[in-house]
């Protein structure tokens, strides 16, 4: 599919613009609405930061940003994703009240964020860490715009392991799910894509290694619904 980091980019970035309209749609159809739980999860390890800035990192169409904001009242998210399509769509649909002003939606690259060092408290990535090209380098920014004492927390799918639950999933993910995608959305192609990146995405201790490379201390994950996604916590 892809040969270079800048094929790669250049191919998410396609792929998610193609989608964008149906996205959020999807999201919760494909996952029957459990992604929520997954968000609100998350989030949660933020609260005690209510007030800080947050920077949402491959925010797509904002469920993520929107939920940080809903968790703590006065909480600030800038949010940046490389594909303005996805946060254009976002825009279109955030709810008529003040979190429209607490989320500001900026088009920037992961791997060369557009924020100052020690400028946030937390980083927050949800589903994007698959797609970035330069992985590690991804990190080590991550690592640079957060404060002393902020907290990285990434929610990746990730491979069940549960004999009984690992086959079922498979199935569902490399079948059914591109199937049902690519009639609503009408590219297949981009969740076959999602079943690869999954595939071929790094094992828990492997992706926990390159967030202590990049410095992140304090480090940990936990595995939600039977290991289908997994949280990673890290400290600066």
């Amino acid at each position: 599919m892809t040969t270079t980091p800048d094929e790669k980019k250049a191919f998410v970035r396609s792929k998610f613009s193609a989608i964008s309209g149906k996205y959020d749609l999807l999201n919760s159809v494909l996952s029957f609405q459990i992604d929520r739980y997954w968000r609100w999860v998350t989030t949660r390890e933020l609260k005690a930061f209510p007030d800080g800035a947050v920077l949402d990192l491959c925010a797509g169409t904002l469920p993520l940003s929107l939920e940080l904001t809903r968790q703590a009242k006065q909480r600030k998210v800038l949010a940046v994703d490389f594909c303005e399509d996805m946060l254009r769509a976002g825009v279109e649909n955030l709810p008529q009240d003040d979190r429209r002003s607490r989320i500001q939606p900026v088009c920037g690259d992961g791997e060369q964020i557009p924020v100052r060092d020690d400028s946030v408290w937390g980083v927050t990535v949800a589903f994007g860490v698959r797609n970035l090209a330069r992985t590690q380098q991804g990190l080590n920014e991550m690592h640079r715009v957060l404060k002393p004492g902020g907290k990285l927390l990434i929610l990746e799918f990730s491979r069940p392991k549960n004999p009984v639950i690992k086959p079922v999933y498979n199935f569902y993910l490399n079948t059914v799910l591109p199937r049902i995608a690519g009639v609503v959305s009408g590219d297949k192609e981009a969740y076959e894509y999602l079943a690869s990146s999954i595939a071929a995405f790094y094992e828990p201790d492997a992706l926990l290694g390159m967030m202590r490379t990049a410095g992140f201390k304090a480090l940990s994950c936990k595995q939600l619904t039977f290991g289908i996604v997994t949280v990673y916590i890290g400290v600066k």
